[in-house]
């Protein structure tokens, strides 16, 4: 009876703390909704707001991470192709050698001088017509819905199935086959022809292919240090592999159908793209709590995600946040940041998950930081006490 007083007692007196950690100046609590809940019981400890849909800013990204590493597989490679356009007469390759890329958001020009050289050791001493760049496994749309102008450079590259050192180029495939030709040339061919865009009919030859790194490797990155350009690239894969196209409206269907199988609750939720730069996307602190418990019960990812998110006090984009507090070294979370959202959700050791979402327009970053920081090291001391 005295135990289970004072758990009660625990209890109400946590979720007096998390109140007060969210009441901070210039953050209005309308605009705020938070979720809470013990990973051992499955009873919630905290909510506000909780089916309040706001901007997700990067928080978007663990949707993203769920259906990648679920519907892809943390071991799923994307591979790019050279493909042969014609035949082998002698040493001379007679027609056009095509550059297939199917999303390797990883391409570099590393992998242009691997592709190169593998032509060589075919026996291909000259391409007698045209390097082409095809992008055909994705549509041509640069952005995503959404998105403002000035996002496309600044917070993202041109997405594009075919792009090599993260192109800033308008027209992606067309840099990576200028730039495999060089490569050839370097290799020790000869081509005639001149660089160009096109695609590879189901005739054309392999010659050469290389992989990117696994899934796993891609959403270490992505999360670690929320970058949008790798997002929206695994969301268009999505649309290609498991989907229609490659397309951001197929991907986010997919991840969609992916977060309805895992039972997370999407009333409110619109997930539009896949970094959370559009101003159309929607999340819940209702829903990634419920996403990213779904994923904490599934052994084949929960690692993977724990390994990719930052730390409190120590990696990513949380390496200078909750430092010389409770939360330091405990706290795993994905953060967000845009004009109008920020936001925290993750793990307090494998105790609590948790989940602040905060709006504004614009957002005050100081002051919706310090109460989703204020929120984690509550949870976190309250787990060393308890």
């Amino acid at each position: 009876m005295v135990r289970a007083i004072a758990a009660v007692v625990a209890a109400a007196s946590l979720h007096t703390q998390l109140d007060r950690a969210l009441h901070v100046p210039h953050v209005p609590l309308s605009s705020v909704a938070a979720t809470a809940v013990d990973l051992a019981s499955g009873e919630t400890v905290y909510t506000r707001n909780p089916a309040l849909p706001l901007q997700p800013a990067s928080n978007e990204k663990l949707a993203v991470t769920y259906a990648a590493l679920t519907g892809l597989g943390p071991a799923f490679r994307i591979e790019t192709d050279v493909l042969g356009e014609g035949e082998q007469d002698g040493t001379t390759w007679v027609g056009d050698v095509v550059l297939k890329g199917y999303g390797d958001p990883t391409l570099s020009s590393s992998d242009l001088a691997t592709l190169a050289r593998e032509v060589r050791a075919d026996g291909i001493a000259r391409v007698a017509g045209r390097v082409l760049g095809d992008e055909s496994w994705f549509d041509g749309r640069r952005t995503a819905p959404g998105w403002k102008a000035a996002f496309l450079g600044e917070d993202s590259r041109p997405l594009s199935a075919l792009t090599v050192d993260r192109s800033t180029s308008r027209q992606p495939a067309l840099a990576a086959a200028q730039l495999f030709r060089k490569a050839l040339v370097r290799a020790g061919i000869t081509v005639g022809g001149a660089a160009g865009l096109g695609s590879a009919g189901a005739a054309a030859v392999p010659l050469a292919a290389v992989d990117s790194p696994t899934v796993a490797a891609m959403v270490h990155f992505m999360d670690r240090v929320s970058d949008n350009f790798t997002a929206e690239m695994l969301l268009k894969e999505l649309g290609a592999v498991q989907g229609s196209r490659g397309t951001t409206a197929a991907g986010a269907g997919v991840v969609t159908g992916l977060l309805v199988q895992a039972g997370v609750p999407l009333d409110g939720v619109r997930i539009v793209d896949g970094s959370g730069l559009s101003l159309l996307d929607r999340m819940t602190s209702t829903a990634l709590v419920s996403l990213l418990t779904a994923t904490w019960d599934d052994p084949a990812v929960r690692l993977e995600l724990l390994s990719s998110l930052p730390v409190a006090g120590r990696s990513g984009t949380l390496s200078h946040r909750m430092r010389g507090t409770a939360a330091a070294g405990v706290v795993r979370a994905k953060t967000g940041t845009t004009d109008d959202a920020t936001a925290l959700s993750g793990f307090v050791g494998d105790r609590f998950v948790f989940s602040v979402l905060v709006n504004g327009h614009p957002v005050s970053w100081a002051w919706s930081r310090e109460a989703e920081d204020r929120f984690a090291t509550v949870l976190a001391r309250f787990q060393q006490l308890h």
